[in-house]
C-alpha cells in the first residue's frame, strides 16, 4: 500500500511539475522590472547570464527568464531577484500556541506573516494555496518592513512570526523585518521547514528569538518522495539552531501510510535525544487530507497517543499532540514529579503556573523555555 501511494505521489507530482515549467515559460514573457525588485542575497554568477541560487540545498541553476524551484527567486538579466519582497499575501494575529510553540511566551499574540512559494513540494501541504502559487496570481499587500513592525506594535503583539508557507524564499524580506523586530522590542519568530543552506542561516539567527521546525520525517527515502527534499540539510539545521542558543521547537507530521510506523517515530525521538538533548518541545500532530494527498484518512488519534507515549519513555521532556482534542498532550507538566504547569484547550491557556524564570510552585526544577516577555 505504501509503496503504491508512494507511486502515486511521484506520478502526481510529475504531472503538477510539468505544468509549473510550462507555466514559468509563460511567465518568461512577463519579466519584472528590477528596479521595482529586490536583489537576492546568496547566489552567484555563471556564464552566459547563468545563476545559480546559494539560498537553500536545491542550488537552483538558472537561465535569464527563469525561476527557481520556490516560484519566487528570478534570473533577470543575470541578476537574482526575489519576486515578493514588501508583498506579503496573509497576514493575522494569531495566539501563539498556533504556530505551535508550547514553551515560548504563552498565551501572547502573534504577529503572522507570509508570501507566496516555497522551496519544498510537500504532497500534503496545509497552505499549498499560497506556498504552491506563482505570486502574480495571488492578491498581495504593499508592505515595507517599517510598516509590519507598525502594524505589529498597532496589534499589540509580543511577537511577529515569519509562516504559512516557507519564509526561507522570502529570506531578504524576513531578514529587514526582523533586524528592525529587535530595534522595536519585537520577539521574532520562523517557522520553517529547515531547508536552508548554513551561511543563510547563521546570518539570520542573530535576529530570531525562537524556531520552530518541521521535521517531516527520519526516513530519507520519505523526505524525497513525501515532500522532493532531502533530510541531511535539515538534520544540520537542527542542530546549528540548537547549538545557537535559540529556542527550538520540533514537529513531527503523523501521516498515515508514510510517517506513522511507530518504529520510525522511536527512531526520530532516539535522534532528538542524542542530538539535542531531552528538553526540546516535540509537537506529533495529526495529518488531515490536503492538496495531494486526499485519499488518505486522518490520523487516528490512537497512533498520536502511541506515539507520544514512546517518545517520553525514549526520554523526551515535553511531547505534545496536535490536531486532536488531547488535555494530556497538551499539557505541560514537571518532568520531576508529572505534576501539570500548563493546561491548554485548543490554542487557548486554561492554567499556567510557570512564572517568567521557569519556576512553578510545584515542580523543583526550572522549565526550559522563553517565558519573560
Amino acid at each position: 500500500m505504501k509503496k503504491n501511494l508512494g507511486l502515486l505521489v511521484i506520478v502526481t507530482g510529475v504531472v503538477l511539475s510539468i505544468l509549473v515549467v510550462i507555466k514559468q515559460k509563460a511567465n518568461f514573457q512577463k519579466t519584472p522590472n528590477p528596479q521595482d525588485l529586490k536583489e537576492a542575497s546568496f547566489y552567484e554568477t555563471l556564464d552566459n547570464g547563468y545563476v545559480r541560487c546559494q539560498l537553500c540545498p536545491n542550488y537552483c541553476v538558472l537561465a535569464p527568464g527563469q525561476r527557481g524551484i520556490c516560484k519566487v527567486r528570478e534570473n533577470i538579466n543575470g541578476k537574482l531577484y526575489s519576486l515578493v519582497y514588501g508583498k506579503p499575501v496573509s497576514i493575522n494575529v494569531d495566539p501563539i500556541e498556533k504556530k505551535p510553540l508550547y514553551h515560548f511566551l504563552p498565551g501572547t499574540k502573534i504577529y503572522s506573516l507570509a508570501t507566496a512559494g516555497c522551496n519544498l513540494d510537500c504532497q500534503y501541504c496545509q497552505n499549498w494555496d499560497i506556498a504552491q502559487r506563482q505570486p502574480e496570481d495571488l492578491a498581495s499587500f504593499d508592505m515595507t518592513p517599517q510598516q509590519v513592525i507598525d502594524e505589529a506594535l498597532k496589534a499589540k503583539a509580543e511577537a511577529i512570526a515569519f509562516t504559512y508557507n516557507e519564509p526561507t524564499v522570502w529570506y531578504e524580506y524576513m531578514f529587514d523585518i526582523a533586524k528592525l523586530a529587535k530595534q522595536n522590542n519585537l520577539k521574532t519568530v520562523i517557522i520553517t521547514a529547515g531547508y536552508i543552506n548554513q551561511k543563510p542561516l547563521k546570518e539570520l539567527l542573530p535576529y530570531l528569538d525562537a524556531v520552530k521546525i518541521d521535521f517531516k520525517s527520519i526516513n530519507p527515502q520519505t523526505y524525497q518522495t513525501l515532500i522532493k527534499g532531502n533530510l541531511e540539510p535539515v538534520l544540520q539545521t537542527i542542530k546549528t539552531v540548537h547549538q545557537s542558543g535559540k529556542w527550538l521547537e520540533l514537529v513531527h507530521l503523523v501521516v498515515p501510510e508514510f510517517t506513522d510506523d511507530l518504529k520510525e517515530v522511536a527512531q526520530l525521538c532516539t535522534w532528538i535525544e542524542n542530538n539535542l538533548g531531552p528538553d526540546v518541545p516535540l509537537h506529533l500532530s495529526r495529518f488531515w487530507p490536503k492538496y495531494k494527498l486526499l485519499n488518505l484518512p486522518p490520523t487516528p488519534e490512537k497512533t498520536l497517543k502511541e506515539a507520544r507515549k514512546i517518545c517520553l519513555e525514549i526520554g523526551l521532556n515535553y511531547v505534545y499532540t496536535g490536531n486532536i482534542d488531547d488535555l494530556e498532550g497538551s499539557t505541560t507538566y514537571c518532568p520531576q514529579n508529572q505534576q501539570p504547569l500548563i493546561q491548554r484547550r485548543g490554542y487557548f491557556i486554561e492554567k499556567n503556573l510557570i512564572d517568567q524564570t521557569g519556576q512553578a510552585p510545584s515542580c523543583p526544577i526550572q522549565i526550559p523555555g522563553v517565558w519573560e516577555k
